[in-house]
């Protein structure tokens, strides 16, 4: 087992939502939220502190008016049969309309050998049983097929999103069922609003995790974890327990407050590493969601001898 690692935190500042993806060539690839919400930006380095400095690079900007027009959330970067994808949320504007909690899922894709550089082109949103508020989509891959998770929100069932799955034809096409692998249901995730959201893939010890996070977007933003059986049928809703603890969430003692919205990556040592976002203060002036100081950090995490993974407490900020 390789030491322990002290990240220098927070690692990038003012990006929330944060996804790093280290590739088959030792680079690694980030993007989130940015404060304005209004364009994809990418940035690489050879190591995963090198992203503090490196230079973004703008993927895409959105539209001045209708869909892809406002509030661009949570971009995710993948690596699909030899192509790059960008999955990401965006809202419909109107003259009377702003677009919040009016998203749609969309998906661009680069064949470039790198994602820093040329053209990402629009694949088109991602069609799902209903036409309504969908958000935070991920891909992995599992025994040769390619499975989504997001967020959505069902209109049959009170609360603002649950997590679904499905299978994908392609990586911007669904395919067959699409089936909730968890709804809001515990205290922890009701504070504010009814959330599921910002789904991340973890397998390890013949189960595939997921996290998730739940509440609202401040202090109570919390992450919570979905496990199943590699072996198990992942299309079918009993395959999956959720824990009914959250797994990671705010700590005053270290300053941090609202812990979410993950993602997992490796170090350069092979080292297991969690990325999310957190504020370090606890009160907010205005909407949580336009409150800029959502940092990306990162740390190291461990495995619990029951095979489940242990994330500890978020750490407090070193960064001088």
């Amino acid at each position: 087992m390789p030491a322990n690692r002290t990240f220098t935190n927070p690692l990038v500042e003012q990006r929330a939502d944060p996804w790093v993806y280290k590739h088959t060539d030792g680079w690694y690839y980030f993007t989130a939220s940015v404060p304005e919400y209004d364009r994809i930006e990418v940035r690489g380095s050879r190591t995963l502190e090198g992203l503090t400095e490196a230079q973004p690079v703008v993927a895409w900007r959105k539209y001045a008016s209708g869909s892809l027009s406002a509030n661009i959330w949570a971009p995710e970067i993948h690596y699909i049969a030899g192509k790059w994808y960008i999955y990401f949320a965006a809202a419909h504007t109107t003259e009377t309309n702003e677009g919040l909690f009016d998203h749609r899922m969309y998906v661009l894709e680069n064949a470039s050998v790198s994602p820093l550089e040329g053209d990402w082109v629009e694949k088109g949103q991602v069609k799902t049983a209903w036409e309504s508020f969908a958000l935070d989509a991920t891909t992995f891959q599992h025994k040769g097929a390619l499975y989504y998770v997001w967020a959505q929100k069902d209109p049959g069932i009170k609360g603002n999103s649950n997590l679904y799955i499905s299978e994908m034809s392609n990586p911007w096409t669904l395919r067959g069922k699409q089936t909730m692998i968890s709804t809001p249901e515990h205290p922890w995730e009701i504070i504010g609003f009814k959330v599921n959201e910002g789904a991340a893939v973890l397998k390890r010890n013949g189960r595939i995790f997921i996290s998730f996070s739940a509440s609202a977007t401040d202090h109570n933003y919390c992450m919570g974890l979905l496990e199943a059986d590699e072996d198990g049928d992942l299309l079918d809703a009993a395959s999956w327990t959720k824990h009914p603890e959250p797994v990671f969430h705010t700590t005053e003692e270290n300053g941090q407050y609202g812990p979410g919205h993950n993602s997992f990556t490796v170090d350069e040592e092979g080292r297991d590493v969690i990325v999310y976002h957190a504020r370090n203060y606890k009160e907010i002036t205005g909407d949580p969601l336009y409150d800029p100081n959502r940092h990306t950090r990162v740390q190291q995490f461990r495995w619990n001898e029951d095979g489940t993974p242990d994330f500890e407490v978020p750490v407090k900020d070193n960064r001088r």
